[in-house]
């Protein structure tokens, strides 16, 4: 299988079918080497130079559904064209990566390629992208919406519980405490040791 059947192959299976000739096309401009990964709880996907590859690699977590994989996608994408245009002294999320990814993703942002609910979202934050679409919290529990059915049913955002209530993250039991800006400070119930933890924390509810 050529490296272009297997990309085709790949983007079939996690992109939103609208969007797969896009996909091809950014890759064919600049190819690169791709990556399917286990799930990293720091990053949905990575792209980092290397000056002694002539053809870099991007990886992208194999969890996301659809259309987080697809913003993901551009967004590392982004990275390689910025560097390739710019140069490769350039600040990983400046202003050049910023164009850049806007520039990727303005002719996705209609209703030919996404539906209406993330449309709203995404073109907002897509007025000032950040280094990671995971700190946006209205993009996020949209994008949330099409995960696997399974998995919306066993876990909820840390920022849609009350306090008090408690809450399983990794292995461990916690108790909602009050929010400070983009964390919430919450309670472990073994130890009695307070962390600071991501309101867009997806956690497993005690009942």
């Amino acid at each position: 299988m050529s490296s272009s059947e297997n990309m085709k192959l790949i983007f079939n299976q996690k992109l939103p079918v609208s969007t797969v000739d896009y996909a091809m096309t950014l890759w064919q401009r600049e190819p690169f080497s791709f990556k399917i990964t286990a799930t990293r709880k720091s990053k949905l996907g990575d792209f980092r130079y290397r000056r002694d590859r002539q053809v870099q690699t991007i990886t992208i977590n194999a969890d996301l559904n659809p259309y987080q994989f697809l913003l993901t996608y551009i967004h590392e994408v982004a990275h390689l064209h910025a560097f390739v245009r710019f140069g490769f002294e350039i600040a990983p999320h400046g202003a050049e990566w910023k164009s850049t990814f806007q520039e990727l993703m303005f002719p996705l942002l209609s209703t030919a390629f996404l539906p209406i609910d993330l449309l709203i979202p995404l073109r907002q934050h897509m007025r000032n992208p950040k280094a990671s679409s995971s700190t946006d919290l209205f993009l996020m529990k949209e994008m949330s919406k099409y995960d696997d059915k399974s998995i919306q049913q066993e876990y909820v955002f840390l920022s849609d519980l009350t306090p008090g209530f408690r809450f399983l993250l990794s292995g461990r039991e916690f108790e909602k405490g009050e929010t400070r800006r983009t964390r919430v400070l919450c309670k472990e119930v073994k130890s009695g040791r307070k962390y600071l933890i991501a309101q867009l924390a997806k956690v497993k509810l005690i009942t």
